[in-house]
């Protein structure tokens, strides 16, 4: 054989051997990485423990793929249970915090409102002794009669008989304070002027 036929084959045939450590060498880092890739991936996203890895990487690049998408699924399912549980506690708080803010409304509204005062109108006949009897002062004894929850009105003199007037006389009264049996006593308690008086009408207000 020609020197340099023999020099070039064998030249092949070192290069023939360097290619496939090369190609042993490109496949082994390529697995390397996917199983770095698979690690970090399942170390971000909470994956199974560690007892469990390296069974995925025996079972090869497609297995640990299907495994890391598996980790990112579940991460995915227990997030979204954990925010729908949040919305749930956020709602039922939003939810007390509109009942108690409408009871209270309530309440405030119930304390102001006003409470209902029971009144009467009436009016008094008020008689004299004669007809000599002082009506201008007979009224002025009336009216000196103070009471809380009696408010005096309109007055006039009515003819009785013989030139005998009466004092007819209105007054508005609170009915939890102010009781017709106390105004008679009152009123003919001025027995100088008041022979008696009568309730010509009593109406509620």
């Amino acid at each position: 054989m020609h020197p340099f036929r023999e020099c070039f084959v064998k030249r092949v045939g070192v290069l023939e051997e360097e290619n496939k450590e090369l190609k042993k060498i490109v496949k082994d880092l390529e697995h390397l990485v996917n199983t770095l890739t698979n690690r970090v991936a399942a170390l971000e996203h909470g994956s199974p423990s560690s007892a469990a890895k390296p069974a995925a990487v025996q079972q090869g690049p497609a297995a640990a793929a299907a495994n890391h998408k598996k980790a990112e699924v579940d991460a995915d399912d227990e997030e979204d249970f954990e925010l729908f549980g949040s919305d749930e506690e956020e709602e039922d708080a939003e939810a007390d915090r509109v009942k108690q803010e409408r009871l209270k409304a309530y309440e405030e509204k119930k304390t102001k409102k006003p409470v209902l005062i029971a009144k009467s109108n009436i009016i008094l006949d008020v008689k004299p002794w004669d007809d000599e009897t002082d009506m201008a002062e007979l009224e002025k004894c009336v009216r000196s009669i103070e009471m809380d929850g009696l408010l005096w009105g309109s007055s006039k003199l009515v003819p009785l008989a013989y030139g005998i007037k009466k004092l007819q006389i209105s007054c508005v009264v609170e009915d939890d304070k102010v009781g017709t049996e106390d105004l008679e006593e009152k009123i003919t308690a001025f027995e100088d002027y008041i022979q008696s008086m009568d309730i010509a009408a009593f109406n509620k207000v």
